[in-house]
């Protein structure tokens, strides 16, 4: 059963919407190391904040990218995505002239999948989970 605290409210509706997303670099390079998945996490962290979203679990792995958001109803997948990958991959291709290699820095496919409550949490323990490559 969902506990009241877990809803959130925004003109007149009352709701709980977590989105876990999976994307890749073009051609699986394993291109998200070191200061380029700082500077991920930091571009992230802006788009969220700009768009009033929580990120709840973020892990930036060396090949690829698990996000877990809250949003508002309004707010379409494809367009949260599309803001995190679009600012990130202009910014980080400004910023790390290695990255001009790759023809784009994502590939346009993703992985969306809802999470309610209950199944929220296993989601994050499995992003937060060592098994990952981490930087």
């Amino acid at each position: 059963m969902l506990v009241q605290e877990d809803y959130k409210t925004h003109n007149h509706v009352k709701f709980l919407i977590n989105y876990h997303f999976v994307f890749i670099p073009k051609r699986r390079k394993r291109v998200l190391v070191d200061a380029v998945a700082t500077r991920t996490r930091q571009i992230f962290a802006e788009v969220a904040i700009e768009n009033e979203w929580d990120i709840l679990a973020l892990e930036v792995a060396p090949d690829h990218v698990h996000l877990f958001v809250s949003v508002k109803p309004t707010d379409a997948p494809h367009l949260i995505v599309k803001a995190f990958k679009g600012r990130s991959s202009r910014y980080l291709r400004q910023e790390f002239s290695h990255l001009l290699r790759l023809p784009s820095l994502w590939t346009s496919s993703y992985f969306v999948s809802t999470a309610g409550n209950i199944s929220s949490e296993a989601v994050r323990r499995y992003i937060e989970d060592p098994h990952h490559a981490s930087n």
